[in-house]
């Protein structure tokens, strides 16, 4: 029997609908795949700022991931804001209990506003909680130097990083290279024993970055869900972003940091025979 292409987010809710799992689930929409969401945190923000932030309980948050996991075909799971170590061990126990493909794990830690989106002591439970669990990671250079304790300034510094995250337990990291400066943005994605891999694109001058990491990570989940290999999904989800922010560039969406233009040229929600067990990377 047929099905829909399922894909699970774990993260926070951006009531300015710009990131977050509003991000994710726009994200998923548009390019074809059913989302279903467990809320973290609750955000109050818009453009500018982050207001406040309210944790949602553990044991809810694991409610809701069993709920759509004890009874939806779900193959694929992307992890943003997590807020809280006693969230991030609930999150850990659960993911482990289930047969999951793919695991995609966007360390969120502070807005584009700069407002930081976890608690200090919840980086280390990321650290050796779900970094061994984790298809890939996919943090930004900031989030890369926190989770690394290593200054990143080229992109040897990028690959310096991955290789110290490898030693706690990684798979993949794509590093994305966004803060870095220069005429084109490249975001590389590192594997044990590989050669790294480069995504490169023209550097899109905008204000409307705001959700440009939940973005890239739901859209690399959702190719994989699709059944494309961790490679290709990376290639497809940085053409999905590069679009997403070209066409949503010149529009006013707020007075600060603008949300992308999700819905560039959705794709229509089409079932999908079982994916093959196939090698991801």
């Amino acid at each position: 029997m047929k099905t829909y292409p399922v894909v699970l987010t774990i993260a926070g809710s951006d009531s300015s609908g710009g990131a977050g799992i509003q991000a994710d689930l726009k994200t998923m929409s548009a390019i074809g795949v059913f989302g279903a969401s467990a809320i973290t945190a609750i955000t109050a923000q818009n453009t500018c700022e982050v207001r406040d932030i309210q944790g949602i309980e553990p044991d809810i948050v694991r409610q809701q991931i069993e709920a759509v996991l004890d009874d939806l075909p779900c193959t694929t799971v992307k992890l943003g804001m997590l807020y809280s170590r006693a969230t991030i061990e609930t999150i850990a126990d659960c993911l482990q209990r289930y047969p999951l493909r793919n695991i995609v794990l966007d360390p969120v830690m502070v807005s584009t506003s700069g407002c930081r989106l976890i608690e200090e002591e919840a980086i280390s439970a990321v650290k050796v909680l779900l970094l061994p669990q984790a298809t890939v990671i996919t943090p930004n250079i900031p989030e890369a130097e926190i989770l690394s304790g290593l200054a990143i300034d080229s992109e040897k510094d990028m690959e310096k990083a991955a290789n110290r995250l490898f030693q706690a337990g990684c798979r993949a990291v794509l590093v994305k290279g966004g803060h870095l400066k220069g005429a084109e943005s490249c975001d590389i994605l590192f594997m044990p024993d590989s050669v790294p891999v480069r995504y490169t694109s023209p550097r899109i001058s905008t204000r409307n970055t705001h959700g440009t990491g939940c973005t890239f990570s739901s859209a690399i989940a959702s190719y994989l869900a699709l059944g494309h290999r961790l490679t290709d999904a990376v290639s497809l989800a940085k053409k999905y972003l590069t679009q997403a922010l070209q066409t949503g560039a010149d529009i006013a969406i707020g007075s600060g940091h603008g949300s992308v233009n999700h819905f560039f040229a959705p794709h229509v929600l089409t079932p999908l025979n079982p994916i093959k067990d196939e090698n991801l990377y």
